[in-house]
């Protein structure tokens, strides 16, 4: 897709408008992408204990006020019921529908979470010489519901997803140290290598997401996923949780440099 976007904000209102429904990795580089999950406020303390505890799949960086569409601390101008280019509708545990507009559906005691995204550490490797295998291809990152358990908290419980960037050999090491500097939007990897040593059955036929080709001498690397939040609502069940649709993030004002250490 060749569109071009000056700021955040300008591609958020292109998805306001219906004019952008791709995923989003690598459009509005330099600035923080997030996953999104939008809970009842009766079950949202309970969330946040679970991201609390599952700071690697589940790292925070907004909370609305509940009723508020608008993620206050990342894009004051934003609204989130229209600003991500694709959204989930699960109820009882079932994927019901994808939507561009959750207008509908909206309610006065809704909260909504911002995760961060290994969209954004994918800047940062492919200045690092480390191409992203999806971006080349055109389509979205594969994503694997794995057999690590996430740690529970309440009502909430289920697999961690992680996602997939094949890397070479000689390169591994340089792309645990350049994500190491992102804590807040996933970290360094949580696996290398063997798929089936973290319950990956087919590396081919990921969960969520596109299959990408692995090249000779390339090494399959995983990092923990904002997507673990659709896999425990199909476990956990809850009567009602809106997400984005897995590589369709929203994109907040906020600068990558602000998130990375050094």
């Amino acid at each position: 897709m060749d569109m071009q976007f000056t700021s955040p904000e300008e591609l958020r209102n292109a998805i306001r408008q219906g004019d952008f429904q791709a995923p989003t990795s690598g459009f509005a580089p330099g600035f923080i992408q997030t996953n999104l999950a939008i809970l009842p406020k009766d079950m949202a303390f309970e969330f946040l204990l679970f991201c609390q505890r599952n700071p690697k799949a589940c790292p925070v960086i907004d909370v609305t006020e509940p009723g508020s569409f608008v993620p206050a601390l990342s894009a004051p101008h934003a609204d989130l019921r229209t600003d991500i280019p694709k959204y989930r509708i699960y109820r009882d545990g079932v994927l019901t529908e994808e939507t561009t507009d959750i207008r509908p559906l909206w309610t006065d005691d809704m909260v909504a979470f911002l995760l961060g995204c290994s969209f954004t550490f994918e800047e940062a490797l492919t200045q690092n010489g480390i191409p992203m295998r999806h971006q080349q291809q055109g389509c979205n990152v594969p994503m694997y519901k794995t057999s690590i358990p996430a740690v529970p908290a309440g009502r909430f419980q289920g697999p961690t997803v992680v996602s997939m960037r094949p890397v070479k050999e000689q390169d591994i090491v340089r792309a645990v140290q350049v994500t190491s500097r992102f804590p807040n939007v996933h970290g360094a990897p949580v696996h290398i290598g063997n798929p089936e040593s973290i319950g990956i059955q087919d590396i081919n036929k990921p969960d969520f997401g596109d299959a990408v080709e692995i090249k000779e001498g390339e090494v399959p690397v995983f990092w923990a996923c904002g997507v673990t939040p659709q896999a425990v609502a199909m476990e956990s069940k809850p009567p009602l949780m809106i997400t984005h649709a897995p590589g369709h993030m929203f994109v907040t004002d906020l600068k990558s440099e602000n998130f990375s250490v050094f």
